[in-house]
């Protein structure tokens, strides 16, 4: 009898990855494929839809169908994820009107979420009382192509996000998942799991919005024109899927109340399971994958992008260029950072390259190198990157606590935990241990698993408890919390301190 097996699909910031999954958990084959990002000017981030999105899905689809030879028939269901959230308006033939607009890190619709933050602050509806929106919120980037491409809204017949988008392409069926709707205020009532009707005129009229599913549930099956395209077999079931930082929690094990997943992507992204739908003051809530769940959020706007960056403007020398970027040059940076101190020898960064989100909230913030001397070396600089990310994992730790949220354990995932060195410096920055699961695959190894759940094949989220294994637990070290408690104390008046210059320089930018 021929095996079974379950396909999922992430689409990252700067590249895409797929794994073909037997039903023990096992990886049977996978394939990546790097993509650029797009900034066609500050603070505006996109991905054309097509041309990444789903030319990933299909290449990664094609590829991992050759190195397995398994008859397409073989795999029982397909799991996406995808950045997010983000905004993308595809007009009635289902073809993109312009390149899909990012997630936090996209910073344009700042006007808008001043207009709609006054439009909240002065409605009686209790759902909008504290709420504070932020660059993460789609429900102003569909103001802002409402308001500055007018003639692109007036052709859109549905807004969809990244990993809807790739569904969509797979099923012809407009869909959102329920976590991933939650980024779309102030449009979406998290209570009710519904499209606040009151603010069409403020956002966007309710039938352009798609309807909602929870993120196992299977949406649609694969089209006969998707097949041709992917080599995927007809009929195929396809979840909803869901946001990558969701499936990267799934993926490390998180299932029960307690547990928090810190994503250590491009950016880093927090997720806690929370028995209650938690009304936060700096950071954000959603329901989570499945009904009666619920997430605590958080995240950060920069962290592996920050090494990409250090390698690229920096460069290493004694490597060649065909090097750069590759696997050795980062496994080289992590012991460039063990040739500094704890501390980088009295250098503090701030890693606000492009703005933050938790939790400052703050679009405008820049990232900064202070205390620089003839003596530092580019070793102290780059440990100085490591740890100032490391410090703002600290400061969105200890506001989760304010806010009564506080994690039982910390799962580790995403690329920035096969640097050591960095996971032994958040350990002892933050005063948590981190626990880094042996399959570090990420979000498409649990896009995998709930593609399982959605055809029957698990129960419940905690059935992955099967599939993860933790292969280190990294714990804080005594004698570096002296250096790192008074490093922190800087770090945090850095920014209280120059937030003023910070925003005059950001000003002259727009």
């Amino acid at each position: 009898m021929n095996e079974s097996y379950l396909l999922g699909v992430d689409i990252g910031t700067y590249s895409s990855k797929g794994v073909l999954v037997s039903l023990s958990g096992e990886v049977v084959a996978s394939h990546v494929v790097p993509h650029e990002l797009s900034m066609p000017k500050p603070g505006h981030f996109e991905h054309d839809a097509d041309g990444v999105w789903w030319h990933d899905f299909v290449e990664i689809s094609k590829a991992i169908l050759h190195k397995s030879e398994i008859d397409p028939k073989q795999i029982l269901s397909i799991g996406v994820s995808a950045i997010g959230s983000c905004v993308l308006p595809i007009d009635k033939d289902g073809k993109p009107l312009r390149p899909g607009i990012l997630y936090g890190i996209d910073t344009r619709a700042m006007d808008e979420i001043a207009y709609l933050q006054d439009v909240i602050s002065k409605s009686d509806d209790p759902d909008y009382d504290g709420v504070k929106l932020t660059s993460q919120a789609s429900g102003p980037k569909i103001l802002w192509i409402r308001n500055n491409e007018p003639e692109i809204y007036e052709k859109t017949r549905w807004f969809l996000t990244s990993e809807s988008y790739i569904v969509y392409r797979l099923t012809g069926v407009p869909s959102i998942d329920i976590y991933t709707a939650g980024g779309y205020a102030p449009i979406f009532n998290s209570k009710t799991i519904s499209w606040k009707k009151e603010m069409e005129e403020h956002v966007t009229e309710i039938d352009r919005l798609p309807d909602f599913y929870w993120s196992h549930e299977v949406v649609g099956e694969v089209t006969d024109e998707a097949a041709r395209i992917t080599g995927l077999a007809k009929g195929t079931p396809v979840i909803a899927g869901t946001t990558d930082a969701a499936s990267e929690a799934i993926s490390a094990g998180l299932a029960y109340v307690g547990d928090m997943m810190i994503m250590f992507g491009s950016t880093i992204f927090f997720i806690q399971k929370t028995e209650k739908l938690v009304k936060p003051e700096k950071f954000w809530a959603s329901n989570f994958l499945s009904e009666g769940t619920y997430g605590f959020l958080g995240g950060m706007s920069a962290a592996g992008s920050l090494t990409r960056w250090f390698l690229n403007e920096f460069g290493w020398p004694e490597q060649q260029q065909e090097d750069q970027g590759g696997p050795n040059a980062y496994a080289a940076l992590a012991q460039l950072a063990e040739k500094s101190v704890p501390g980088a020898h009295g250098l503090v960064a701030l890693p606000y390259f492009e703005g933050e989100r938790t939790p400052i909230h703050d679009a405008k913030a820049k990232g900064v190198l202070f205390g620089l001397s003839l003596k530092h070396t580019r070793a102290d600089i780059y440990r100085a990157i490591l740890e100032s990310v490391a410090y703002g994992i600290k400061h969105n730790i200890d506001e989760m606590r304010n806010e009564g949220v506080e994690a039982q354990r910390i799962l580790a995932v995403g690329g920035g935990t096969k640097n050591l060195v960095w996971m032994q410096i958040v350990s002892d920055v933050s005063g948590i241990s981190l626990n880094i699961p042996e399959q570090n695959i990420g979000a498409s190894y649990g896009d995998a698993f709930m593609a399982g759940m959605g055809v029957g094949i698990f129960k419940d989220y905690s059935d992955v408890s099967r599939w993860v294994n933790m292969k280190h637990i990294i714990k804080p070290r005594a004698e570096t919390k002296e250096i790192y408690d008074a490093q922190y104390e800087i770090f945090r008046d850095l920014y209280t301190q120059t937030k003023p210059l910070m925003h005059r320089l950001a000003d002259r930018e727009r």
